[in-house]
């Protein structure tokens, strides 16, 4: 491209709206840059530069020049950084940065921006590696002596250098904190005329207040960064107001423990007067520092209450709590100034104090309900339904903070009220209430009178969820919580719901067989009739029985569907429609339990046509699994009826590594069906077991006693196919499996064993992530489950002998479990489980000296003693105590008898 007089031409394409112009550009300029990066360099910088070209097409070199250097990928990001440090000769690169700090003085506007972008690309490339000590100087020399614009480029350069998320170059600006604050800052004060240089400084110091936690704690420099924010607040221009609101709220997040003087001083004032500006932003901004305020305290709270000594407390200052009674009233007031044409998603000073009040509720408790429920009542019969519609909202709002016994007596007298407002003329305010009904039956339900209020709160619910789209999902929440909250102990002939839960389940087939129902709402009926089916007392297992009825049919209904469909957006609605009625039917089986066998095959006919008819990268097949896993655990034995038919798609989803989900479920699938059929499951079980190894790139060899030729050494590190997390569902399957047939495991047990023996060498050393940590644990879970199932299958089977090889391997394990900090309970429980199955497959002593380590006693005792375990896993420990006592007394009664 050198001396190329067409460049000014190829960058101008490069913006084109016109495809085919702005791709042979973009080419040409990759083609450009691989040819000699250098010049590509030299050229694109000489064009950012020329004060002589038009604007548009200087930015064009800026973005491309920044692109050559920087992308959103992390991987590309290192390529092309690599690039400038290893491919750039160092001329290049003086003359490259020479140009673009020139460039920051230009007066054109484009050029400026595009120029910061550039510097910023460099700096995040050379700061973190000391290879630009002056660029910070020359920024805070351009914002103190130089023009308008290149004040205005400079600290937009500075913004962008700091707004980075590049750890590294994070980490190297806290060195720079003096020079990046006293740019800023002098930029930002009222004394400077220049609007958008003082606009720049505030947008850059918002960005910059990360790094200049040093400067923070210094009480002078605090005052003066603080005073000039305050000031900007009450600028001319509502930019540098919203700048200087953004700059509070993030201030507040970082050194809350700084701020008891300018709150009182200040800050309680100037946001109160920007919650009520005129300008929408700054009013959002303003209602946000006090959602900041909040989330602050509540955070304190939460951690004050973990720490071990007064010494390690956070300061906490109860900001929100000494201001509920000047920002609440505020906050109530803005939700009356709700947007009608708003669309769901928008985010509006309404929405704002809504979300406001919901954080002030859980950060003061109590003290938010006096004044809401002044509000309430002073605005729930207003004429306007602005007025009515901020009434109910903020009633709901406030459910999730203060007890629940404060808030019963408010609930269970507002309730009548509130339901009534779901027949309002408004269909804002009968959605809002919809909400408010869902926040009270999730939050407090147990304020709801069953006796005096569900009846009528089921149908006004219906009512919405049948005539209002716009209401549908808020009916349908709070018709799931009403469903959870009284349901009863599952056992039960009636609960609460069982008047109400056929005329439930007819509008909800009503709801969901409309040609014209929205598949949202569709998808979200599906939901609460599945939570209906869960929550049934028995006097309704009738009324659940002729549900699956209809359910099977509406999923044979589906299939000829599929050849209909002509679109993405018809097979996305097909196959939620599937899943829904797949969710459904396994509510319904797992309700039915046994009874449901009369339909078993109609079920696993349609569900079979399902899965034959899918296409690739669909979410109906993990829907079809786990009915059928539903089905085989009720089925139990006879599920085996269905293996032949079913077992090819089971395989293809176990062989199938390019879809993790599926193949995940198929993997539990194996579990299930395994210990649901029993020995009878045996006749699949070498496929099975080749599909679970070759997930860990194992295969069973000809001879089951010869190791397969791939290494099983590697086994753990050279699996990329598979995600981690589903390797010890793996181990775990292996020991359903053995649990399953018995004696039969033993054909595969020599491989089984060398894959957990590998599997226990993995460890988590002191330096790794959270997520390595939590591997390791789910990692030993599935091994001491599959070690668990196997001894338990030697034993049934009489064929302990052949395990004997492997017994020290197994203590050496539980040895590993002992000496780690880093165990769950449910590794703990698992651990116990395979102590007393080792000592009760060989009752007469053989162990006993390794059951006598001292490690094993402490193990066991620390279990059992545990009082944070569950019930189980301490009766687990006890029997595995019990089991070792005989063990070692076994042994002494050889030894007496000898």
């Amino acid at each position: 491209m050198e001396g190329s007089p067409d460049i000014n031409t190829v960058l101008t394409n490069s913006l084109s709206p016109d495809g085919a112009l702005r791709n042979a550009a973009e080419q040409q300029l990759i083609q450009a840059a691989e040819q000699n990066f250098s010049q590509y360099l030299l050229t694109l910088v000489q064009a950012l530069a020329n004060e002589n070209a038009e604007g548009h097409i200087r930015a064009a070199a800026g973005i491309a020049l920044k692109n050559a250097f920087s992308a959103r990928e992390f991987a590309r990001q290192a390529a092309l950084q690599a690039k400038w440090l290893n491919q750039t000769d160092q001329e290049t690169k003086t003359r490259v940065k020479q140009l673009a700090l020139e460039t920051l003085s230009s007066t054109n506007a484009q050029a400026g921006q595009a120029c910061a972008q550039v510097v910023a690309a460099i700096a995040a490339i050379e700061l973190p590696r000391d290879q630009w000590p002056d660029l910070m100087a020359s920024l805070v020399r351009n914002v103190s002596e130089g023009s308008p614009h290149q004040k205005q480029a400079s600290l937009t350069a500075i913004g962008f250098i700091c707004e980075s998320q590049d750890q590294d170059l994070r980490n190297s600006l806290i060195a720079h904190s003096n020079a990046i604050l006293t740019a800023v800052v002098q930029g930002a004060r009222k004394e400077e005329t220049n609007l958008e240089v003082r606009l720049a400084a505030i947008t850059a110091l918002g960005d910059s207040l990360e790094f200049v936690g040093n400067n923070f704690k210094h009480e002078g420099e605090r005052n003066y960064i603080m005073q000039v924010v305050c000031e900007a607040t009450q600028a001319e221009d509502s930019r540098i107001q919203q700048g200087a609101y953004g700059c509070l709220n993030r201030i507040m997040a970082l050194y809350y423990e700084n701020m008891r003087f300018y709150m009182e001083k200040a800050l309680f004032g100037l946001t109160i007067l920007g919650m009520k500006s005129d300008d929408e932003d700054v009013a959002k901004l303003a209602v946000e520092f006090w959602s900041t305020v909040c989330e602050e305290e509540i955070a304190i709270e939460d951690d004050n209450t973990q720490v071990e000594s007064s010494e390690q407390m956070r300061p906490f200052y109860n900001f929100s709590r000494v201001a509920t009674n000047e920002v609440v009233p505020v906050l109530l007031a803005l939700l009356t100034k709700q947007d009608e044409d708003a669309s769901d998603d928008e985010y509006n000073i309404s929405r704002a104090a809504y979300q406001c009040l919901q954080l002030y509720a859980q950060s003061v408790g109590a003290a938010i309900i006096t004044p809401v429920i002044a509000f309430v009542e002073a605005n729930l019969r207003h004429e306007d339904w602005h007025h009515r519609d901020a009434a109910v909202s903020a009633f709901g709002a406030i459910m999730d903070g203060p007890e629940e016994k404060v808030l019963d007596g408010i609930v269970k007298s507002g309730m009548g009220p509130l339901i009534a407002m779901m027949d309002d003329p408004s269909i804002h305010v009968r959605d809002s209430t919809a909400y408010a009904l869902g926040r009270i039956t999730e939050t407090c339900a147990d304020a709801i009178d069953p006796t005096q209020h569900l009846d009528a709160l089921i149908r006004s619910l219906f009512n919405g969820l049948m005539n209002t789209p716009k209401m549908a999902a808020s009916c349908c929440w709070a018709l799931m919580n009403i469903a959870e909250r009284f349901a009863g102990d599952g056992e039960s002939a009636q609960n609460p719901l069982t008047p109400h839960f056929n005329q439930s389940v007819t509008n909800l087939l009503a709801v969901t067989g409309r040609m014209d129902c929205e598949a949202s709402v569709r998808t979200a009926a599906y939901e609460v009739l599945n939570t209906f089916v869960r929550n049934a007392a028995s006097e309704s297992l009738q009324a659940v029985a002729s549900l699956s009825t209809v359910t099977i049919e509406r999923l044979e209904g589906t299939i000829p569907m599929q050849a209909q469909v002509v679109s993405i957006e018809d097979k996305i609605i097909l196959e939620d429609m599937q899943t829904s009625l797949c969710t459904v039917l396994q509510a319904i089986i797992e309700r039915l339990d046994k009874e449901i066998a009369p339909q078993g095959d109609r079920i696993m006919q349609v569900l079979l046509q399902i899965l034959s008819s899918v296409n690739g990268k669909s979410s109906v097949p993990e829907g079809a699994f786990t009915t059928i896993s539903s089905l085989a655990n009720a089925m139990e034995e006879d599920f085996v009826k269905y293996m032949e038919a079913f077992s090819p798609f089971l395989y293809n989803a176990l062989g199938n590594q390019e879809e993790p989900g599926l193949c995940s479920m198929a993997i539990g699938l194996v579990s299930d069906i395994t210990r649901s059929m029993g020995e009878r499951s045996q006749p699949w079980c070498d496929n099975f077991m080749n599909y679970l190894l070759n997930n860990l790139r194992v295969c069973i060899p000809p001879n089951p006693y010869v190791l397969c030729r791939i290494l099983i050494i590697s086994l753990f590190f050279q699996s990329t196919a598979l995600a981690n997390q589903f390797k010890p569902a793996i181990l775990q399957c292996f020991g359903d499996i053995a649990g399953a047939i018995g004696g039969h495991f033993e054909t595969y047990l020599s491989v089984v064993a060398q894959v957990l023996q590998q599997a226990a060498t993995v460890t988590a050393s002191a330096e790794g992530s959270y997520e390595m940590f939590d591997y390791v644990i789910t990692l030993r879970e599935g091994i001491m489950d599959a070690w668990g199932g196997i001894i338990g299958a030697m034993k049934s089977g009489n064929k302990t002998a052949v395990l004997e090889p492997y017994v020290q391997s197994i203590f050496e394990m539980l040895n590993v479990i002992a000496n780690d900090a880093n165990r769950s309970e449910a590794l703990m429980r698992s651990a116990m489980g395979v102590i007393g199955d080792l000592a009760d497959a060989y009752p007469n002593g053989q162990l006993a000296d390794a059951f006598r380590a001292d490690w094993l006693t402490a193990m066991i005792k620390e279990t059992r003693q545990n009082r944070e375990f569950q019930p189980r896993t301490i009766d687990t420990a006890r029997w595995a105590r019990e089991q070792v006592k005989r063990q070692i007394g076994g042994a002494q009664g050889m030894m007496s008898q000898t």
